[in-house]
């Protein structure tokens, strides 16, 4: 029988095998600096790798690895062995704590935006000790930070942990205002669900579209989807329900907090949800979670798909970050308590959220913005591109007496009845939740539900805690240096705050249209796609508020708005070419083939009785031949945006062609090629259908 809580982080060299392995004085030394942020002393280095490398080796290790995450969207390692020899013949197993603390990957082959040049070689990775050591295989893997020769940040991680630097600082500031003297630590915490889809591998890799590009470039809807909302929290089938239980030992061995799985809402796709982390303890996760969710797949003959939309015509799958602020004495920051109205801390850092996320909704925007996620933002299905948040009614309430300075009445929270008598009486929650808003508070933690399944969660945290950083910051300088009393200044602040940020808020139906009149009206930003909104990277606004709290540097900044868009391109241009050789090379011969199947079958026809009535198949011939042209001609059109695309030097405007013609193009064929899918013998039709596809698992 499997013992879950001796199997649980078997595979971590954490806390409780560093307590078990390492002296007294080093486990100290090193528990300091993950629960304190205290510097490490790099004389307990060789101490930790001595205990890292035996306790590895027990397991079956030959091999370390520095892992990292460039701004590539996955993780990279280089793999060492332990290996160092005696003489001719013998070795010794041997981990130095230099080998431990530094590496060294070539930095000219990873997406830098500028900052380094092809010859420019040197980087650096550094090791991050508040990150637990793990095993994958045979190899140990020591998550760690990726800089440049000249200490630019190269990776995700490196701008994540200054982020998280600079709101602890700020918030104990608040929190010393209001006579916390204990807190020694604020760390953000995060719990981000994860949607993904599953699909047979054998139809898997009958679509050189899934293969190249993740998602489905042809594909007619079929004839049901997720119409009768049945497979939505429904029961499991046989096959899932095997891999998700392999996935979740795989995930508790490497001590990730893998709690919830279910049927999301489209056929095929699932969630798994994990219990909250710190942060960067929380993103190390997940992107191990989604490299675990495509390696358990393949051994259960299944791909597991995390593109933002893989099927046009159904529910793409988006990320849900659950972002909150704890403090080391286990105090959550964002918890109303049973009063919120009388709680002014709360409402502090509650109305800092809110000032934070109006003034740089623009980059909240940008750090979800990709090829993938265009396809979901502004659809029924996912939140519109507009930032807003939902507070729900109560809050909201009370924000409004605050602001009217009116007394509010607290509400007693009342008792859900069902109707039914043997049915247990619980408490109700005082406000509902509302999926279609962007950044939902959703009872003692914000909820930004705009990130992409395939996103890192790094960059929209940096993005978060940064800016609510600054906006604590300006709330610290003004009630440290405002003289009067504390609470008149504190009272006045709050109120202010809400008056000029309160269009930020918003509690109903993000998929109505008329929400978009009404935030255009608010003055709201609108941004659409990714051409349009990564520009907020190089807006000097934002600028400023990264370099000023030392978590970008400016051209660490303008190396991002470089790199989003490159990648933006080389997808668009990946899927166009993928596009062009299905269409020549597969769909345009079978449906000529086609076309010849019926005219045999016309001349047979009338070879037999001259007066026969051919009319349906003249028709559906007629049909099949002008949809042939149409598709011939999308074609054409597509490869001359494609070749256009090559003259342009500037990454900016290339990403704006691409958007308003190669996408444009890319859509007209489609569409065409759908259409001769529904009329086509399914024996001639190259590929497998969606309908195939999304019910491949039985």
């Amino acid at each position: 029988m499997m013992n879950v809580p001796e199997m649980f982080g078997s595979l971590v060299f954490n806390d409780r095998t560093m307590k078990e392995r390492l002296p007294k004085d080093t486990y100290k030394a090193l528990h300091k600096t993950i629960e304190n942020g205290k510097s490490l002393d790099p004389t307990v280095a060789n101490i930790v790798a001595n205990a890292m490398k035996d306790w590895a080796i027990e397991k079956g290790v030959t091999h370390y690895t520095h892992w990292f995450q460039p701004m590539t969207g996955i993780t990279a390692e280089k793999h060492d062995s332990f290996i160092s020899p005696v003489d001719d013949a013998n070795i010794i197993m041997e981990f130095s704590g230099k080998e431990l603390i530094k590496g060294e990957p070539d930095a000219s082959s990873f997406p830098s935006g500028g900052l380094r040049a092809t010859f420019e070689a040197r980087g650096y990775t550094a090791w991050d000790p508040t990150s637990y050591a793990f095993i994958k295989g045979d190899t140990l893997c020591i998550p760690t930070a990726f800089c440049s020769f000249g200490g630019e940040a190269l990776d995700k991680k490196t701008p994540l942990l200054r982020s998280m630097e600079v709101i602890t600082k700020q918030t104990k500031r608040i929190l010393k205002l209001f006579g916390d003297e204990e807190t020694k630590m604020v760390k953000t915490t995060v719990g981000p669900e994860q949607e993904y889809f599953l699909i047979d591998k054998d139809v898997y890799e009958k679509r050189p579209d899934l293969v190249f590009s993740g998602r489905t470039l042809f594909g007619a809807k079929p004839p049901k989807g997720q119409e009768l909302d049945d497979h939505y929290f429904g029961t499991i089938k046989p096959r899932v329900s095997a891999y998700m239980r392999e996935l979740d030992n795989e995930l508790w061995k490497l001590g990730i907090f893998a709690k919830t799985e279910h049927n999301e809402v489209a056929p095929a796709q699932h969630e798994l949800a994990p219990i909250f982390s710190t942060t960067n303890i929380a993103t190390d996760h997940n992107q191990l979670t989604m490299e675990m969710m495509k390696k358990v797949a393949t051994r259960h003959g299944l791909v597991c798909l995390l593109h933002e939309k893989p099927f046009e015509s159904i529910n793409g799958s988006g990320k849900h970050n659950n972002w909150s602020l704890s403090t080391n004495t286990g105090k959550n920051l964002l918890e109303p308590g049973d009063t919120p109205h009388q709680n002014a801390q709360f409402l502090t850092f509650l109305c800092a959220v809110i000032q934070a996320v109006d003034e740089y909704q623009d980059m909240l925007r940008a750090s979800v913005a990709s090829a993938g996620n265009d396809h979901r933002l502004g659809g029924n299905e996912a939140p519109p591109a507009i930032v807003s948040i939902f507070l729900g009614e109560e809050l909201t309430e009370i924000l409004e007496s605050i602001e009217k300075n009116e007394h509010y009445d607290s509400k007693e929270q009342s008792i859900m009845r069902i109707g039914v008598h043997t049915m247990p009486k619980f408490p109700r929650d005082t406000t509902d939740r509302n999926r279609t808003s962007p950044f939902a508070f959703t009872g003692n933690k914000f909820e930004f539900r705009m990130l992409g399944s395939s996103h890192s969660i790094s960059g929209p945290n940096i993005v978060i805690n940064t800016a609510v950083a600054e906006i604590l910051s300006r709330y610290a300088d003004y009630l440290e240096t405002t003289p009067g009393d504390f609470n008149d200044n504190l009272h006045n602040l709050i109120r202010k705050t809400i008056k000029e940020h309160k269009r930020i808020i918003f509690n109903g139906n993000g998929y109505d249209n008329s929400w978009v009149e009404e935030a255009e009206k608010r003055g709201l930003l609108n941004l659409k796609a990714t051409p349009e909104s990564i520009g907020a990277f190089v807006n000097p606004k934002n600028i400023e508020l990264f370099t000023k709290h030392k978590v970008f540097t400016e051209a660490e900044m303008k190396a991002r708005f470089e790199i989003h868009l490159q990648s933006y391109n080389k997808i668009i241009n990946i899927e166009a070419l993928t596009m062009l050789d299905m269409s020549k090379m597969q769909i345009l011969p079978a449906v000529i083939e086609y076309s010849k199947e019926i005219s045999d079958t016309i001349n047979s026809k009338r070879a037999v009785n001259s007066k026969i009535n051919t009319t349906a198949e003249e028709k559906l011939l007629e049909k099949i031949s002008d949809l042939t042209a149409k598709l011939y001609e999308d074609i054409e059109v597509l490869q001359e945006n494609v070749n256009n695309a090559e003259s342009f030097n500037d990454v900016e405007k290339l990403a704006f062609f691409s958007k308003d013609n190669i996408l444009v193009s890319m859509n007209n064929l489609r569409k065409t090629a759908d259409m001769l899918e529904t009329i086509t013998d399914k024996k001639y039709w190259p590929f497998p259908s969606t309908g195939d596809i999304i019910f491949s698992i039985k």
